[in-house]
């Protein structure tokens, strides 16, 4: 967005990009802070979406990716990490790249964050109907 976009403009814009990948769920945030920080809601929306999420660089199926690795390895993020679990899938993630995604962060930030993670996770799957996520442990292909 260029400089000269109004505030309802940006807004607008993030709107639009919130809704590409939010499935329906963004509004639920800014009703949530609607009566105790619409500004934080606006900022989510109109910097968050329109101007970070937006960039062309990366897909955003990558962004999520990103997030679910940024907010985990933040931990305490769990209300957080559960719209952005909805989000992954919504930009094309499936279940399994979620689950080997958290796994991959237990040796960066740990079991105890990436176990919280990945029941959030769980959680999100149970509510869209796809859980069991992968049956049996990945085979082993390193031995001949």
């Amino acid at each position: 967005m260029s400089e000269s976009t109004t505030r309802d403009e940006r807004f607008a814009h993030g709107l639009e990009v919130m809704g590409q990948v939010d499935g329906g769920t963004g509004p639920r945030v800014l009703d949530a802070l609607a009566d105790i920080s619409p500004e934080l809601g606006h900022q989510v929306v109109a910097w968050g979406f329109g101007e970070i999420y937006s960039r062309p660089r990366l897909q955003p199926r990558d962004r999520q990716l990103v997030t679910l690795g940024m907010l985990t390895a933040l931990g305490g993020c769990e209300p957080q990490l559960e719209v952005h679990v909805d989000f992954s899938l919504n930009a094309g993630l499936t279940p399994e790249e979620i689950v080997e995604a958290l796994l991959h962060s237990a040796g960066y930030c740990g079991f105890p964050k990436a176990l919280n993670a990945t029941l959030v996770a769980r959680k999100v799957f149970a509510e869209r109907g796809l859980l069991p996520v992968g049956q049996q442990p990945a085979p082993d292909t390193t031995s001949a």
